[in-house]
């Protein structure tokens, strides 16, 4: 029979099977030899040792439609991306570099700013505009007053989405909201996946019905630098594109140069001064970090 993959540790994957729940599996000896390693997210072929007690084998993944580096999942179809409108203050040097990570993986992403309720006056303008003029879809939630949290299980229907977001934003009052009353969060199927003999946080996918699937991230903090060469990460930030036609130079760093079509675009209001002020700061930490791997 074939499942998916919620969750794999200490050399153990947990399976689930549509109207039947969840398998504790071990992969065949092959993956190892084969050098291939199974991944949650991953869609797969089982055989079952046992019913009764949901035991089985990992005997064959199925093709693989995307595979993330960070988080290591595969099949995600989009990245929702948590963060808070205050209480932390949302760090849009974080969420950029988010951005850029995502980007350089091709996946869609959905902004989503939780504690809409003690939003600052003019803060979702703001954030709107610095977003959705780069191609993102921004939305606003308040998962303490249940506000927004329908419009996210729409945004989620049918996909497999990662979710994360910094420690202390709400990620996981969304979460709990999300999977209220989901068979994956009840009685034996929680125990099989969580809380029993292995109980390490790690990331796991957690069903919500009707083919929906999301991606429960421990919150990150690390500050990411892309692994493309400092002149293209322009292409990391949409908005940034087509303004870098118009550059005189070719290779524009879209810092000290003249006649720079980025430059003139933040100036104009066209790019966010603080999308642009954390181009500048990754691009700078790009260079340290190539210059130093040379010297």
């Amino acid at each position: 029979m074939t499942g998916k993959i919620i969750k794999g540790i200490a050399g153990f994957y947990y399976v689930y099977v549509e109207d039947q729940g969840v398998y504790e599996c071990k992969a065949k000896g092959a993956f190892r030899k084969d050098k291939i390693k199974p991944l949650v997210g991953d869609d797969v072929t089982i055989d079952v040792i046992s019913s009764e007690e949901m035991t089985g084998n990992v005997i064959s993944i199925l093709p693989r439609k995307s595979e993330l580096i960070r988080p290591a999942v595969a099949n995600v179809d989009q990245a929702l991306l948590i963060f808070a409108t205050k209480n932390p203050e949302p760090n849009l040097n974080l969420l950029d570099r988010f951005l850029c990570m995502m980007e350089e993986q091709d996946l869609p992403i959905v902004i989503c700013f939780n504690k809409e309720d003690i939003a600052d006056e003019g803060f979702e303008e703001r954030m709107r505009a610095t977003y959705e003029n780069a191609g993102y879809k921004v939305i606003f939630c308040s998962a303490k007053n249940d506000e927004g949290i329908d419009g996210i299980r729409d945004i989620l229907k049918g996909k497999t989405s990662t979710v994360a977001g910094p420690s202390g934003v709400g990620k996981s009052s969304i979460v709990n909201k999300l999977t209220e009353g989901q068979t994956m969060e009840t009685g034996e199927v929680s125990e099989k996946i969580g809380r029993g003999k292995h109980t390490t946080r790690h990331s796991e996918l957690l069903y919500l019905g009707d083919d929906t699937f999301i991606m429960d991230t421990p919150g990150f903090s690390s500050l990411f630098v892309p692994k493309i060469e400092p002149v293209d990460l322009y292409t990391l930030f949409p908005e940034f594109i087509e303004p870098a036609s118009y550059c005189k130079f070719t290779g524009c760093a879209h810092d000290k140069e003249p006649s720079c079509g980025v430059k003139d675009a933040v100036a104009s209001g066209e790019i966010a001064a603080s999308r642009y002020e954390n181009y500048l700061q990754i691009y700078s930490e790009m260079v340290n970090e190539r210059n130093n791997k040379y010297r």
